[in-house]
C-alpha cells in the first residue's frame, strides 16, 4: 500500500473518531456493526393491543445481502389481523437513529394517525413509542408502510387483513396473504443519486438498432425526442430481487391446500417501484375485491397490480403444484411461490416473457388502428400534428425547450418549468387498457373496466370539476402534480369542501404509468360501470398519457397525503396535501 493511502485511511480513521467525539457519529448500518438477521415472511399480531418495533436487521435472499430496516424482526413486518367494529391501540417504538412513521394504507382512520410525517403528525422520534388508537370501520386487504424517507424500500412493510364482522370470510377453505415487493442490497439514497444522474441506469433492455419491427420513421422520432421506448420501470432485476412474503425465487414458498378447497388469495403490491403481473398458468382466478372493496365476480387469466393496490381473488386448483408467478411489468424477474396439495413438490415456472415496448398511445399520441390519430387526423409531414396546435410533435411529449419558451403549449394550470418536459397532446380515456404488456395475450386479463361494486353507491352528482396534471422531467428525474414540486410545507394544497362531491380527472403527461393514491378515503372510478355501481378503490394507476376520472365524497376532515406512490417519484416530488374543510360540527 503506498504512503498515500495510509495516509488517506489514517485521516478517514482520526475524522470518524472526531466524528464519534462530537456525537456525530456514523449509524450502526454505514459502520457495517453485526446486526440480527431479519426473518422472512410476517408473524401475525391482533387483538385490541398490538406492539411493534422499528429496528434494523440484515437480510439476504438469492445471492444478495443487505441492511433491512424491520419490524418486529421481520421482512415484511408481521401481518395485522383485525375484526371489523373492534378498536386498536398500537404502541410503535422506534428503536432507529433516525424519524420514523406507519402509515395504515386503506385503512379510514382519523386523520391525525394517518401516519404522514408533516401531513397528520411529526413522525416518531428515535427512542420514542407513539400510540395509533383508532376504530376499524371496515374489512378486507391491505398494508402499512413507513412514510418516513425511503425506509419503506429497506423492508418496513407488512399486511393487514380485517374479517367481516359479517362472518363471510368463512366461506373459503384456505386464507393465504400474498404479498409482492423487492429487495436490493442497494441502499435507496444511492439508488436516487443514480437515478438523478441518468434515469435509464438501471435499464439493461433497450433495443438495438435492428430489434423488433419499430419502422424506421418511429426509430428517428424516439431518438430525436431522446426517448427510449422501453423505458418502462426505472429500477428494475437487475439490483431487484423479487419476494413474495419476503422469500426470493430461491427459498421455496408453498402455500398448502388439499384438493377440491377454494382458496382466497390477498395479493398485494407492496412494492417501492414496481407493477407485477400476477397469474397461475391453467389454473383460472376469480376477483372478488379491489383495495379491500368487494366488487362482483371477474374471471381472468392474469392481472396487473399496480403499486399500493390491492386484489383478492379465490382460486380452486386441482390437485399437484401450481406456480404463483409475479413477472415485473418490464420482465426484468419475477417473485415465485407454489400452491401445492403435496408439500415439496414444485409446479413448473415459465420463462420470462418478451419486453414490451411502448407505443404512440403512451405518448399521449392516440392512434385507432389505421395509424390515424384519435381525433381522425393525422401526424403531418414535417412532424407536426394536426390537432389544433401549432408546435412540433417532439414539442408535445419529450423533446420540449428546457427553459420553456414555449409555455403556450402548456395546460393553463401547469406551472412552466424545467421539471417539466412531456406534455400529452391526445389524452384519451384508457380504463380499459390492461396494463403494459398484456394488452396482446391470448387469454382473460383484468381491466379497470371489468370492476363493479357489489353493493349500489349512494348516487350523487358531482358538484364541481377539477383537472390535475401528472408531470415530469424524465431525463432529470424530477417529478410532480401541475409541474409544482411538494414541499413539507404548502401554502396551496388542493381544498375540498366537507362532504363536497367532486369528479376529479388526472391528466398523466408523461410516458410512465402513476400509481396515484389519496389517504384518508375512497374514490369512485368512472370506469362505464354505472354510477351506482362504480367501483371503490384508494389507488389508481393512470396510464401513460392517459387521463383517468374519479368521484370522490370528501368526508373525510382533515389534512390527507396525496401522492404517487412509486416511492421515488414521490420522493422527486409527486406529492400534495389534500385539505379537507371545514371540520363537521361536533354532535
Amino acid at each position: 500500500m503506498n504512503r498515500s493511502a495510509i495516509l488517506s485511511r489514517r485521516n478517514f480513521m482520526l475524522g470518524s473518531a472526531g466524528l464519534a467525539g462530537a456525537g456525530l457519529a456514523m449509524p450502526a448500518w454505514a459502520r457495517g456493526a453485526n446486526m440480527a438477521e431479519a426473518g422472512k415472511g410476517p408473524g401475525t399480531v391482533s387483538g385490541e393491543s398490538i406492539d411493534l418495533t422499528i429496528g434494523r436487521s440484515t437480510f439476504r435472499t438469492g445471492g444478495r445481502s443487505g441492511h433491512a430496516v424491520t419490524v418486529n424482526g421481520t421482512v415484511p413486518g408481521p401481518l395485522v389481523r383485525l375484526r371489523q367494529g373492534q378498536n386498536v391501540r398500537l404502541d410503535v417504538t422506534n428503536t432507529l437513529d433516525e424519524d420514523s412513521s406507519i402509515h395504515w394504507h386503506g385503512l379510514l382512520v382519523p386523520f391525525q394517525f394517518d401516519g404522514v410525517p408533516g401531513v397528520s403528525f411529526p413522525g416518531i422520534r428515535p427512542g420514542e413509542t407513539f400510540t395509533y388508537e383508532f376504530p376499524i370501520r371496515q374489512a378486507g386487504t391491505y398494508w402499512w408502510h413507513s412514510h418516513s424517507g425511503l425506509q419503506e424500500q429497506m423492508g418496513h412493510y407488512g399486511p393487514i387483513v380485517v374479517e367481516a364482522a359479517d362472518g363471510s370470510d368463512a366461506r373459503f377453505d384456505r386464507d393465504y396473504v400474498v404479498l409482492l415487493s423487492e429487495f436490493t442490497p442497494m441502499h435507496p439514497h444511492e439508488i436516487m443519486r443514480k437515478l438523478k444522474v441518468s434515469e435509464g441506469y438501471f435499464n439493461y433492455t433497450k433495443q438495438t438498432a435492428t430489434e423488433g419491427d419499430m419502422p424506421v420513421s418511429d426509430r428517428m422520432m424516439w431518438g430525436g425526442m431522446r426517448m427510449n421506448p422501453r423505458d418502462i420501470s426505472d429500477v428494475t432485476g437487475s439490483t431487484y430481487t423479487y419476494l413474495v412474503n419476503g422469500h426470493g425465487p430461491l427459498d421455496d414458498l408453498e402455500y398448502l391446500f388439499t384438493p377440491g378447497e377454494r382458496v382466497r388469495l390477498r395479493i398485494i403490491n407492496g412494492s417501492a417501484m414496481t407493477f407485477f403481473n400476477v397469474r397461475l398458468p391453467g389454473v383460472p382466478m376469480t376477483v372478488i375485491q379491489a383495495d379491500g372493496q368487494d366488487v362482483q365476480d371477474v374471471v381472468v387469466d392474469e392481472l396487473q397490480i399496480g403499486t399500493a393496490e390491492t386484489y383478492d381473488v379465490v382460486v380452486e386448483p386441482g390437485a399437484g403444484a401450481h406456480t404463483i408467478v409475479a413477472e415485473a411489468m418490464d420482465r426484468s424477474g419475477m417473485g415465485i411461490a407454489t400452491l401445492t396439495s403435496e408439500s415439496g413438490r414444485k409446479g413448473i415456472v415459465p420463462p420470462l416473457r418478451e419486453v414490451p415496448t411502448l407505443t404512440m398511445a403512451d405518448m399521449g399520441m392516440a392512434m385507432d388502428h389505421s395509424g390515424m390519430a384519435a381525433s381522425g387526423e393525422m401526424a403531418g409531414n414535417d412532424g407536426s400534428m394536426a390537432s389544433g396546435m401549432d408546435h412540433p410533435a417532439g414539442h408535445a411529449m419529450g423533446a420540449m425547450d428546457h427553459d420553456m419558451r414555449k409555455p403556450d403549449i402548456l395546460p393553463p394550470d401547469v406551472e412552466a418549468g424545467p421539471g417539466v418536459d412531456m406534455v400529452a397532446p391526445m389524452p384519451v380515456d384508457r380504463m380499459d387498457f390492461p396494463g403494459l404488456g398484456l394488452d396482446s395475450v391470448d387469454h382473460r386479463v383484468l381491466r379497470y373496466t371489468d370492476l363493479k361494486a357489489m353493493r349500489p353507491n349512494s348516487v350523487r352528482p358531482p358538484e364541481r370539476e377539477m383537472e390535475i396534471h401528472l408531470t415530469g422531467n424524465m431525463e432529470r428525474y424530477m417529478w410532480s402534480f401541475d409541474g409544482k414540486v411538494f414541499t413539507s410545507v404548502t401554502d396551496d394544497p388542493i381544498r375540498f369542501g366537507f362532504d363536497e362531491r367532486v369528479r376529479v380527472t388526472l391528466v398523466n403527461n408523461t410516458m410512465m404509468a402513476h400509481p396515484i393514491h389519496l389517504h384518508g378515503h375512497f374514490f369512485e372510478l368512472v370506469n362505464g360501470a354505472g354510477e351506482a355501481h362504480q367501483p371503490l378503490k384508494h389507488t389508481l394507476v393512470v396510464q401513460p398519457g392517459s387521463k383517468a376520472t374519479f368521484d370522490l365524497t370528501a368526508n373525510e376532515p382533515g389534512d390527507w397525503a396525496f401522492h404517487c406512490h412509486l416511492l421515488f417519484h414521490m420522493h422527486a416530488g409527486m406529492m400534495q396535501v389534500v385539505t379537507v374543510r371545514p371540520f363537521p360540527e361536533a354532535g
